[in-house]
């Protein structure tokens, strides 16, 4: 079921964290051809894993007060292995996130924002990415059902502005029996079918 404005949910975004984590983890797993292609276009699977882990290596410096270009500077190049890159980078933010309080300003490129915001955008960014490294590996490309729908609550109200924005092609068209997943995916320009 879709949740609705006034019905909508809440969600334990911390826990969410952690699931979108093991989610991709689990991809991650799977990769066997690191030049692989992606459904992100112009990225390798090797460029996909390398942008989730540096988007984790931000998390700690963030949420600890550190500006962005302050935390650039502490950010360390990835090593070759991005399996281990990812383990170590994974914990890191979550032990950040499992520290940080929910209402801490965040300082991020666009904007300063409240803590548990960032939270949301990166756990949706690490969600829809797993379905990417898993389209592009041949694994699963179920996603969790509560990571689903906790998703749907942050891209939906954005619908208009997402392909706008540069960061996601145009929304995919879907007959209206389409799965929530498969909508979601559709909302950020992926097609799942």
């Amino acid at each position: 079921m879709e949740p609705s404005d006034s019905t909508a949910p809440t969600y334990d975004w911390l826990s969410l964290q952690k699931q979108a984590h093991r989610e991709f983890g689990v991809r991650l797993g799977k990769v066997t051809d690191w030049d692989a292609p992606t459904p992100d276009t112009e990225w390798s699977v090797r460029d996909l894993v390398s942008h989730v882990v540096e988007e984790q290596q931000w998390v700690p410096h963030l949420l600890t007060g550190s500006s962005v270009a302050d935390a650039q500077r502490r950010i360390q190049p990835l090593g070759d292995d991005l399996r281990a890159e990812w383990r170590l980078y994974s914990l890191a933010a979550t032990t950040a996130w499992d520290a940080a309080a929910p209402d801490a300003p965040v300082s991020l490129s666009f904007d300063t924002v409240a803590a548990h915001e960032y939270l949301r955008e990166q756990v949706s960014d690490v969600t829809i990415h797993s379905w990417d490294l898993a389209r592009a590996v041949g694994a699963d490309e179920s996603l969790d059902d509560d990571l689903v729908a906790a998703v749907w609550t942050v891209f939906e109200p954005q619908r208009d502005t997402l392909s706008a924005s540069g960061l996601f092609a145009a929304p995919v068209p879907l007959p209206a029996d389409a799965s929530l997943q498969v909508r979601l995916l559709a909302l950020t320009g992926r097609d799942a079918r």
